[in-house]
């Protein structure tokens, strides 16, 4: 196969954590005869030190136009003035709104062998495996008004609108329930329907979708008891689906389920056209620069990549494999263990002679 894959290293830990899925994803090409064109752009805080933009016309129309787009990460201290009118994260919400990623898929499950890394007690830590999908395009990080002002007293005010229209749910349920078919075929839909406006109309729109879907066990849970419940009893989870916001949080908060958040994937879809790739965490400015930045998140989301926009479903599972291996046969870096832990490129090279050997 021959696939163009832009590359969006970012800023701070992003050009390393890519860099390491780029040596995997040129290993998967020459194993398996695969011809992967991989062009880099500039995006987040670094085109904004180059261009003055957080992602310039050209990157994005190279992105439209690539056959999957994989990104690093975007910010840091440098550029993390509130008041700034040009940000990294700009970049991010406009290449998810043009390229209609309106699904982001977050795989979290745990691994036998990392239970210690994590703060949980093991028992609750067995058999975890959940897909969140949480809605891109829509509520809180893209309504309209967004703004501040300032009256005659100098008191300020600040407003951010969480709107949703009713196709934006019903196209997220709609998708959380075609994935629970070929898992446990349970869903959960998290809302603040108690509260919101918006999160009423999200319970019923899910509602009127999961009746189109009788052979899904379907419920709806509060965001505030969905956050007790991913950590008392995750294992009960199988797909949840909830709002841009809610599913940032939650996952976040999921990470630490899987021992650390340098392990989670995640995978921007919409109806057509490429995918967007990235691991959940952010720049780590604090840790950039110094070769110790698990890998492990990007060198998944390199997998994603290979499922859901080039349909290479078994290098995806090689992939998988060898990063299970790694873990199996004690790879760690820092986040993980701080004893005998191993750098970014050290644990690259680890997962890359595992994925070898599970080719061969």
């Amino acid at each position: 196969m021959k696939a163009h894959i832009v590359v969006l290293p970012g800023d701070g830990i992003g050009p390393e954590v890519t860099n390491a899925a780029q040596q995997v994803l040129d290993k998967v090409s020459s194993q398996f005869g695969h011809d992967f064109q991989m062009d880099e752009h500039l995006m987040g805080g670094v085109s904004i030190d180059q261009y003055g933009v957080a992602l310039t016309d050209e990157t994005l129309a190279d992105c439209l136009d690539a056959d999957a787009v994989l990104l690093g990460a975007v910010g840091g201290l440098k550029w993390d003035d509130p008041n700034a009118k040009v940000r990294p994260e700009q970049g991010l919400l406009t290449l998810r709104k043009e390229m209609g990623l309106f699904a982001n898929l977050r795989p979290v499950s745990t691994h036998p062998k990392l239970q210690e890394s994590s703060p949980l007690k093991n028992d609750r830590l067995k058999d975890v495996d959940i897909l969140v999908v949480r809605e891109l395009t829509g509520g809180i990080y893209y309504g309209e008004p967004s703004c501040r002002s300032i009256d005659q007293d100098g008191k300020m005010r600040a407003v951010d609108s969480m709107v949703y229209w009713d196709y934006e749910v019903k196209r997220i349920v709609q998708l959380a329930c075609n994935l629970a078919r070929d898992r446990q075929c349970k869903v959960t839909s998290v809302d603040k329907a108690n509260i919101l406006e918006s999160s009423r109309l999200w319970r019923q729109i899910a509602s009127d979708v999961a009746n189109d879907h009788p052979l899904i066990s379907f419920n709806h849970l509060l965001v505030d008891a969905a956050a007790m419940h991913l950590i008392t009893k995750p294992s009960n989870f199988d797909v949840l689906v909830t709002s841009n916001m809610f599913g940032d949080i939650l996952t976040d908060e999921a990470s630490v389920l899987t021992g650390s958040m340098g392990n989670l994937p995640s995978a921007s879809v919409g109806d057509s056209g490429p995918g967007l790739y990235e691991p959940i965490h952010g720049s780590a400015p604090d840790i950039a620069g110094k070769g110790i930045a698990n890998p492990i998140g990007m060198i998944l989301s390199a997998a994603l990549l290979l499922r859901h926009s080039l349909q290479l479903e078994q290098e995806a599972i090689c992939i998988e494999t060898a990063v299970s291996l790694a873990l199996d046969d004690g790879c760690r870096t820092i986040d993980l263990q701080e004893e005998n832990a191993l750098s970014t490129q050290q644990m690259t090279k680890a997962i890359i002679s595992r994925l070898e050997k599970n080719i061969t």
